[in-house]
């Protein structure tokens, strides 16, 4: 026999009044299809196995960057930013046509309405 646990949600009252219909027609409880409802979603969404693009790794790398960089001197820091942005602004001058950049996209709507709204702005 399963086991049976009371829980206490809220829920938007449309939410509900769609339950409480479907229950009706199916001759069932409502906790019934709360809990079909509960399973259909638990089986169809699925935690990775692995962080996506190894984040606790990118994570840890900053930690650690960071870490470094507190220990020198807010001058060092200073100078080193500094370099930083000549060697940028160096390497922006080399490339012909200037700054080059990549985008991407989830779906092709996401692509389309980008675009449509770059050329709005041309």
């Amino acid at each position: 026999m399963t086991k049976i646990a009371r829980v206490s949600i809220t829920l938007p009252e449309e939410v509900l009044k769609a339950a409480d219909r479907r229950a009706e027609e199916l001759d069932r409880p409502r906790s019934w299809v709360v809990a079909q409802a509960l399973r259909s979603f638990v089986s169809a969404v699925r935690e990775p196995a692995s962080p996506a693009y190894a984040t606790d790794d990118v994570a840890d790398a900053r930690r650690r960057h960071i870490t470094a960089d507190l220990r020198l001197s807010a001058e060092e820091r200073l100078r080193r930013a500094e370099e930083l942005a000549h060697l940028g602004k160096l390497a922006g001058q080399r490339r012909a046509g200037g700054r080059r950049q990549i985008i991407g996209f989830d779906t092709y709507e996401d692509y389309y309405r980008w675009k449509q709204t770059r050329l709005a702005g041309e």
